[in-house]
Formats: C-alpha cells, sequence, structure tokens
C-alpha cells in the first residue's frame, strides 16, 4: 500500500472499487481545480445523485497535507539553527573580550615595545581561529553522524550535501571572525600607558 512521497515511485494496480465503503478517484486533468471541482460534481450527479462527493483536493494540496509536519520540523530546526548560531557569536565574543581584558597588560606592554596594530590583532585572531577550528573539528564529524538520521526524518533532505555543509562553515567561519574582530581591534587601540597602570 502506498503511504507516502517518503517511500518513492512504485508500481501500481488499480482495481474496481465495491461494496458499501467510500473510495478515492484521482482525476488528471489541465484545467483549473475549482473547474475541475464542478465538472467532477457535475458527472457524479448525472450518474447517481444520491452519491456524496466530498474532500476534493488538489494533488498538490494533499502532498502539502502530508509534508506540513515534515515542514514543521525543518522550519524549526532552521530557526533553532539561526538561534545557536547567534548565541555561539555572542558568547564566542564575550571569551575573547574577556581575554582581552586579562591581557590587557601583556598587549599594552607589546604597544610600547613597538608591536604594531595589526600584529596585535593577529594575536587575538589567532585565538579565535583556534577555537572556531576546534568546534568545526567536533561539528562536522557529528553533522556527517547525524546526516543519516536527519534525512530519514525530513522528506527531501540529502544526508550528505557538499553545497550546505560549505556554505555553512563558511557562514560559521565569518560569523566567528566578525565576532573575534571587535576585541582584536579594540586591542590594538589600548594605549600602553593606561594599560601599564592597570592592575
Amino acid at each position: 500500500m502506498y503511504e507516502g512521497p517518503r517511500e518513492g515511485v512504485h508500481r501500481q494496480v488499480f482495481i474496481p472499487k465495491s461494496g458499501n465503503g467510500s473510495a478515492a478517484v484521482y482525476v488528471r486533468t489541465t484545467m483549473s481545480s475549482s473547474a475541475a471541482y464542478n465538472l467532477v460534481r457535475n458527472e457524479v450527479r448525472q450518474q447517481d445523485a444520491a452519491l456524496p462527493v466530498y474532500s476534493l483536493k488538489t494533488l498538490e494540496a494533499q502532498l502539502d497535507e502530508t509534508l506540513l509536519t515534515d515542514r514543521l520540523i525543518a522550519l524549526l530546526s532552521a530557526g533553532f539553527g539561526m538561534l545557536a548560531t547567534v548565541l555561539a557569536s555572542i558568547g564566542l565574543y564575550g571569551v575573547m573580550a574577556f581575554v582581552v581584558a586579562r591581557r590587557k597588560k601583556e598587549l599594552g606592554i607589546r604597544l610600547a615595545l613597538g608591536a604594531q596594530p595589526g600584529f596585535v590583532i593577529w594575536m587575538v585572531m589567532r585565538e579565535v581561529l583556534m577555537l572556531l577550528g576546534i568546534g568545526l573539528a567536533v561539528g562536522i564529524p557529528a553533522a556527517m553522524l547525524l546526516g543519516q538520521y536527519v534525512s530519514s526524518q525530513l522528506y527531501g533532505i540529502k544526508p550528505h550535501d557538499p553545497l550546505i555543509a560549505t556554505s555553512t562553515t563558511v557562514l560559521l567561519a565569518l560569523v566567528s571572525a566578525a565576532a573575534g574582530l571587535i576585541p582584536a581591534h579594540r586591542a590594538s587601540r589600548i594605549d600602553p600607558i593606561l594599560a601599564l597602570r592597570t592592575e
């Protein structure tokens, strides 16, 4: 028995319906759905006026009903994924701001001894890239392992999509770089005199 689009395309056999139960009928047409509904009702009425015709819907509407739960889960997953990305970027920004505050004296000494602001920015961004690398080293294998499970739960989702994986990695790298660049830029503008006075 055909249960839905998840099962793929199967060969089907249609046999005449007999008995007192209801029956589902598929009609292929090139006209609009409202015109097809009226035509079907008129044809059935001509054959048997007592025969009820109900639940008329297009195949597209039936597919939308079938995939409603899948689409809701996909929408919620995307929303939670975006929320997780925002929270991760805020957390990374907080960590790097804390690191810069803790190393303020050291960075001030480096600047006082002639270190270029670009070097200080690179020092901070190197830690951001290290944290990003650790996160990707854990996240990419986990995503590949969970890909099979997600594809079995959501219709039309491939377990391994190179385009999605690449774009997600680039997005995370950009978000991480933006979250780390603000504290790094702030670190490069530290006044060495004020930094040396800080206890």
